[in-house]
């Protein structure tokens, strides 16, 4: 029996998402909206490049949660995107209803299925999530340090005019102005970057790392990212299908980890058929500690708004 992902937003990063997993041949997907219409086409486009792809992933676009059943992972991309000048927090309220209305029917249809949460504010949709489906911490997952460091490993590879590959980048924290880029764990063929580059540099590219997202939105005007954040869910769903032990950066649900206790923040995770099967608590820096922390507590306040 094949593998079946649902990803519930059919915008930018809901159809390019269906499409990386598809063109894998991860899995069957549903593509799921309240938009009528949209899901349906985009998936039948999708669906009728297959051939060309030589692949025999199934792709179908619908309204209804029901075509979702018995779905092993499910995507959430849905919400209102991030405009210019729009701060996540502005986001917050609208995109809670959002999720309290997905949730309840994916976890109906869908009961064993893993969460993977793309909805922005990240960090609070992704508590949200959690509360609302009753899940198990090992599958709600918030998918962030993926994109961030990727975003790091853009940045630091360009820099220093060295291959993607040989870049390896760990972020932490929230996902937003306070995360946290560890220059100490980030390395170039294994030589850390702080042995290759001035502090003022890695400096430079830490908070380009930060404001990755509000780059690409101020160049495009109306929308956001799109081709990194689905590629890095996608990164998720793979290491998930297929039981790779894949250590990488997600948002999850700490119950003590790094001293923070009942929130949602950005760690090493193992990612394998259960969803996340280790969290890895790595040594900080009192400096990274503090910052960490200042991330959570941004992630608090989110939260409280909400009441999750």
């Amino acid at each position: 029996m094949r593998n079946k992902v649902t990803v519930v937003g059919s915008g930018n990063v809901g159809a390019t998402g269906a499409h990386w997993i598809a063109a894998k041949e991860l899995a069957d997907v549903v593509l799921i909206d309240i938009l009528d219409g949209v899901p349906q086409g985009k998936s039948l486009d999708l669906l009728e490049a297959m051939p060309i792809e030589k692949k025999d992933s199934h792709v179908l676009g619908t309204n209804d949660y029901a075509d979702t059943a018995n779905s092993d992972i499910v995507v959430i991309t849905a919400g209102v995107p991030r405009k210019p000048g729009m701060s996540r927090d502005d986001l917050l309220n609208t995109n809670h209803k959002i999720m309290s209305d997905v949730v309840s029917k994916v976890v109906k249809h869908s009961p064993h299925c893993i969460l993977i949460i793309v909805s922005n504010p990240l960090d609070a949709m992704a508590q949200a999530a959690y509360k609302l489906s009753g899940f198990p911490r090992e599958r709600v997952i918030g998918m962030a340090g993926v994109l961030d460091s990727s975003r790091f490993r853009t940045f630091i590879a360009d820099e220093l005019k060295v291959s993607v590959e040989n870049v390896t980048a760990f972020v932490l924290g929230g996902h937003g102005d306070t995360m946290v880029p560890l220059a100490r764990y980030s390395t170039v063929a294994g030589i850390p970057i702080t042995e290759l580059m001035d502090a003022a540099t890695i400096e430079r590219l830490v908070q380009r790392t930060r404001d990755g997202g509000a780059e690409i939105v101020k160049y495009l005007k109306t929308g956001s990212a799109y081709y990194a954040p689905s590629a890095a869910f996608t990164e998720m769903v793979e290491a998930i299908l297929k039981d790779k032990k894949k250590i990488l950066p997600c948002a999850a649900y700490l119950n003590g980890e790094y001293g923070i206790k009942g929130l949602f923040v950005g760690v090493p995770c193992k990612l394998g058929a259960k969803g996340i099967e280790q969290i890895l608590e790595i040594k900080l820096t009192s400096d990274e500690q503090a910052a960490l922390q200042k991330s959570a507590g941004a992630v608090k306040e989110l939260v409280a708004v909400i009441g999750v």
